[in-house]
C-alpha cells in the first residue's frame, strides 16, 4: 500500500472552480501516478482545460479555486507542494516539474521568434533541470528533442517561425517544448487534435513510452475516447463540471455505468475505435484510407440491398471514372503545381508544395482529402479558395478559371466558397463579438439590414448547436469546440456552392462532432453544395465521404 501511495505524483481532492461568481467545476478529485497515463474526458466546455490550468496556476485573477492539489514530496524534492496555493513556486513548477501541451499550439508560440529559440528558453529558465548549457549545447538538445517527436526536418523546424509550419508540425513542436526539461508530470490538452492518424499513433506511442521509461505521470485531456483507449490506464469522465464516472479504462469501456459515458462511447466513429484497438495493422495513411473506402463501398452495397435499389444507384453515390467524365464538377483543379515560396537559397528551392495535382468535386458530393501533416492538404484548399496562386495549372469553379477573374467577377466567385479554417482561435477577430464575425459575410455580400442579419445569425447558431446568446460573447469566452462551431456557422451563412472544411471537427468532442457531421450532411442534401473535407481522422472520413483522395509529397491519388 505504501508503494502505491508513493507512486502518486499529484493528488487532487475536492477542487472547485468558479469564475465571476459562476460555478464551473465542482468537487474534482483525481490521481496522477508515475509511469501511468490518466485521461480526463468530456464534452467541450465541461471544465477539462480549466482543471489543467488550475494545476499550473494559469487561471485569471477573477477565478476562485477551492480544494487541494498536492505534488508528492518525493517528486517535489522537498515537502509536498499544494499547486492551488497562492504561495506555490510556479516559476519552478511551470515547465520544470510540470510540462504542458496546450490545445491550440499556434496561439501558444510567439509569432516573432523561431521555434528553436522558444524551446531553448525553457532550458534557460530552468537551470535546475537542464544545467548551465552553452548556446551550442542548447541547440543540440533542442534538435534532438524535435527529432524525438518525429519532426524529421529538425534543422528547418528549429529555424522556422510558427506561421511557416503546419498545424501538425506545430503540435509536435509544442510537445517537444513540454518534454525538453524531462518534467515529472505532463499535462496534454488535446495533444493529437491536429495530427494525422499515422502521426497520432506515433505521438501516442511516444508519450506512452516516455511515461514508462521516465516514470512520467501523464494527464491527457481529450474528447476522443479512441485516444483514451489507445493510451490511458485510468479515465475520469467529466460532464457539466463534475466527474460522473472514473476507473480503469478496460472496466469503463467494458461496462460503463453512467449514461453520459455510454453516449460518448456510442458516438465514437467505428473506424476510430477499431484503430485504437489495433492501429499498428495500418502501416501508412494510404493503407488505412483504402480500408475506409472498402468500408464505404460495403455500406453502400448493404444500403442498396436493403432497399432493393437499382444497381445504377451505386454510381450516384460512389464516384467512378465514367461518372466524373459526364457530370460537370463544381470545382476542379488540373495539373496544379505550387513551389515553396522564398526558397531560392534553401533546401526547398527545387521542391513543390503541390506537384501536378488533380482533383474534382461534383455538386452534392463530399471528397475527403487525407494525408499526413505537411503533405499539402491545406495548400490545396488555399489554391481553390484563391488565397494562393499556383505556379502552373488551372483552378475551375463551375467551369470558370478563377485565376482569370478580376474585380467584381472574382468577388462573386469567392462568395460561393465557404471556408472552415483549421485553427478556430486565429480565424475569429478577438476584438469583435461572435455575432459580428458570423454576420460579416452578410454585411459584405448582401443588402440585408441589421435586424435581418441578426435573425440569420440566430438561425445558423441554432443549427450548429451554439446557444443564441453566445452571439454577444467574444471568442476568448468560448471553449475551443464552441469556437470551431462558430467558424462553421460563419462558413455556412451565405449558403455556399462549395464548402472547404479544413479539419472542421478536430476540436469537437465526439457527441458534438457527430451532430456537426449530421448537420453538414443535412445541409448538403438541402443545398446540394460540393464539399472538400480535409481531415486526418479516418473515422470521420468513413462517416461523411463519398470519395477519398490521399495526398503525399504534393501529389494526389484517388483511392478506388
Amino acid at each position: 500500500m505504501t508503494d502505491l501511495k508513493e507512486k502518486v505524483v499529484i493528488s487532487v481532492d475536492g477542487m472547485s472552480i468558479s469564475i465571476g461568481g459562476r460555478q464551473i467545476t465542482r468537487d474534482i478529485s483525481l490521481r496522477m501516478s508515475a509511469g501511468e497515463v490518466s485521461a480526463l474526458v468530456g464534452e467541450s466546455g465541461s471544465g477539462k482545460s480549466l482543471t489543467a490550468l488550475a494545476l499550473m496556476g494559469l487561471l485569471s485573477d477573477s477565478a476562485k479555486v477551492e480544494g487541494s492539489a498536492l505534488l508528492n514530496a518525493t517528486y517535489a524534492n522537498e515537502s509536498a507542494i499544494d499547486l492551488l496555493s497562492e504561495n506555490a513556486p510556479y516559476e519552478r513548477i511551470r515547465g520544470g516539474m510540470i510540462g504542458m501541451i496546450f490545445q491550440e499550439p499556434s496561439s501558444a508560440f510567439n509569432p516573432v521568434k523561431t521555434i528553436g529559440k522558444q524551446i531553448e528558453e525553457a532550458l534557460i529558465y530552468h537551470p535546475e533541470k537542464a544545467g548551465k548549457l552553452s548556446a551550442r549545447e542548447r541547440k543540440k538538445r533542442v534538435i534532438a528533442q524535435l527529432l524525438e517527436v518525429e519532426l524529421s526536418d529538425a534543422d528547418r523546424v528549429y529555424r522556422s517561425y510558427a506561421h511557416e509550419l503546419s498545424g501538425g508540425q506545430l503540435q509536435r513542436a509544442m510537445i517537444a517544448m513540454a518534454l525538453i526539461n524531462r518534467p515529472q508530470v505532463l499535462i496534454a490538452d488535446e495533444p493529437t487534435t491536429a495530427l494525422d492518424i499515422t502521426t497520432q499513433r506515433d505521438i501516442l506511442r511516444l508519450i506512452r513510452e516516455l511515461s514508462g521509461k521516465l516514470q512520467l505521470a501523464v494527464l491527457i485531456i481529450t474528447h476522443d475516447m479512441s485516444v483514451v483507449r489507445a493510451l490511458a490506464s485510468e479515465v475520469y469522465v467529466m460532464q457539466g463540471g463534475n466527474i460522473v464516472e472514473s476507473g480503469k479504462v478496460q472496466h469503463i469501456f467494458a461496462d460503463p455505468q453512467h449514461e453520459y459515458t455510454r453516449t460518448l462511447l456510442e458516438s465514437v466513429p467505428k473506424f476510430d475505435m477499431q484503430y485504437a484497438q489495433n492501429g499498428d495493422s495500418y502501416e501508412s495513411m494510404e493503407e488505412a484510407a483504402e480500408q475506409i473506402v472498402k468500408n464505404i463501398s460495403q455500406n453502400i452495397s448493404q444500403n442498396i440491398s436493403a432497399n432493393s435499389a437499382n444497381i445504377d444507384n451505386v454510381a450516384s453515390v460512389k464516384s467512378s471514372a465514367a461518372e466524373t467524365s459526364v457530370v460537370e464538377p463544381s470545382v476542379e483543379i488540373r495539373d496544379v503545381s505550387v513551389r515553396y515560396s522564398h526558397a531560392r537559397f534553401s533546401k526547398l528551392a527545387n521542391k513543390f508544395a503541390l506537384n501536378n495535382a488533380n482533383l474534382r468535386i461534383n455538386a452534392g458530393s463530399t471528397l475527403a482529402l487525407v494525408g499526413e501533416s505537411g503533405a499539402g492538404k491545406t495548400t490545396i484548399a488555399k489554391v481553390i479558395s484563391g488565397q494562393i496562386k499556383p505556379n502552373s495549372g488551372k483552378v475551375l469553379l463551375n467551369g470558370v478559371d478563377i485565376n482569370r477573374l478580376h474585380g467584381k467577377s472574382r468577388l462573386n466567385a469567392m462568395r460561393s466558397i465557404g471556408y472552415v479554417f483549421q485553427d478556430s482561435g486565429s480565424a475569429l477577430n478577438p476584438r469583435k463579438t461572435v455575432g459580428w464575425s458570423i454576420a460579416e459575410p452578410l454585411l459584405l455580400h448582401t443588402q440585408l439590414d441589421a435586424s435581418e442579419r441578426k435573425e440569420c445569425v440566430k438561425k445558423i447558431l441554432e443549427q450548429v448547436q451554439v446557444p443564441t446568446d453566445f452571439a454577444k460573447r467574444f471568442p476568448h469566452e468560448l471553449s475551443g469546440g464552441q469556437r470551431q462551431r462558430v467558424g462553421i456557422a460563419r462558413a455556412l451563412i451565405l449558403q455556399p456552392s462549395l464548402l472547404i472544411a479544413d479539419e472542421p471537427t478536430s476540436a469537437l468532442d465526439v457527441t458534438v462532432q457527430r451532430r456537426v457531421l449530421n448537420l453538414l450532411r443535412d445541409l448538403q442534401q438541402k443545398y446540394n453544395y460540393a464539399c472538400l473535407f480535409i481531415t486526418h481522422d479516418l473515422g470521420v472520413v468513413q462517416e461523411i465521404a463519398d470519395e477519398v483522395a490521399v495526398i503525399r509529397g504534393g501529389s494526389v491519388r484517388y483511392v478506388e
